[in-house]
């Protein structure tokens, strides 16, 4: 059923709003993320109903950009949130058959419409087309390295300082729950539309990589 829903998805390629809501309709998905970050580069989000995801998808929705880091001032704070229907994607990590959750990617807009100027995904939009100008194409290929740490007492709010392996860069015959975290990691990844190029162990204890 997983694969079914995920080969689904990829052949919508959501382009608008109607593809939109016909990929929730399809996909039985019960609520849909919007997503966007604060200028700290912090993910923000909430989340709405199929029942309110035309308004949305035409208007925005609203929210208190006064509770927002470095949006704007208490008496500024009416803001808006428009989803970008190309970021439509499944969250894989929940459930799939029934209550599946999406998510899109927002422009922040003030109410009149206008782009915030304080809105990072506006911000990578001017710079973007400014290098475009001068002829130049932007790519960008995150590099994500992190550690695995026990839980202590199986809490997962309670981490100790205990690595879980003692392997080293480019390590293949490390074998424990770490590699098997990654792996899935980077299926997880794949399933939202999120290329990688390669993932591995790094240099130091329970270290690890994903390009």
């Amino acid at each position: 059923m997983e694969g079914h829903l995920v080969t689904t998805l990829k052949k919508m390629n959501c382009q608008n709003a109607e593809d939109v809501k016909r990929a929730v309709k399809e996909l039985n998905v019960s609520f849909i993320q919007f997503w966007f970050p604060d200028v700290l580069g912090f993910l923000k989000s909430f989340a709405v109903t199929p029942s309110e995801l035309d308004e949305g998808m035409t208007e925005g929705m609203g929210f208190d950009g006064s509770s927002i880091e470095g949006f704007c001032r208490i008496d500024e704070s009416d803001m808006m949130a428009l989803p970008d229907p190309e970021t439509f994607r499944l969250i894989p990590w929940r459930p799939k058959e029934h209550n599946a959750v999406a998510r899109m990617f927002c422009d922040v807009l003030r109410p009149g419409g206008e782009p915030f100027e304080g809105d990072p995904r506006h911000v990578l939009k001017i710079n973007l087309k400014k290098a475009a100008d001068m002829g130049y194409t932007f790519y960008v290929g995150p590099e994500l390295e992190y550690f695995y740490f026990k839980l202590k007492d199986g809490d997962p709010t309670r981490l100790t300082t205990e690595v879980l392996d003692r392997g080293g860069y480019f390590d293949l015959t490390v074998r424990d729950a770490a590699i098997e975290w990654r792996r899935d990691t980077v299926i997880q990844l794949e399933k939202m539309g999120i290329g990688v190029e390669y993932a591995h162990h790094e240099v130091a204890d329970s270290q690890h990589e994903i390009d």
